[in-house]
């Protein structure tokens, strides 16, 4: 709300313009960089997968979800990063077979 020369009430106070405030770096946390993707790419295209992703991998591709999810947990610690990771995995396969037609 904008200020009033109101003396009391919701308003009150002498009229000023707002100073927008420039965001905290805390703010941008979790925020993937440009560079970073790049980066996170080529290391992947390198190094390939690692042993528990390519039996995930082959997991997905014979359907047993539940059993990738629960190998997945087992290795990463926690379901939300397992979920991910099973994205992440899923989208590998459907680029493969995108690729292949």
């Amino acid at each position: 709300m904008a200020r009033t020369d109101l003396r009391a009430g919701l308003n009150k106070g002498h009229p000023t313009t707002a100073i927008p405030k420039a965001p905290r770096p805390s703010q941008r946390k979790g925020v993937q960089s440009t560079k970073t993707k790049f980066v996170r790419s080529v290391i992947r295209e390198v190094a390939g997968f690692s042993a528990y992703e390519r039996r995930v991998l082959e997991l997905l591709r014979n359907s047993k979800d539940k059993k990738a999810r629960k190998l997945t947990k087992k290795r990463l610690g926690t379901l939300l990063r397992s979920k991910r990771k099973l994205e992440e995995l899923s989208g590998v396969i459907q680029e493969s077979r995108r690729a292949a037609h």
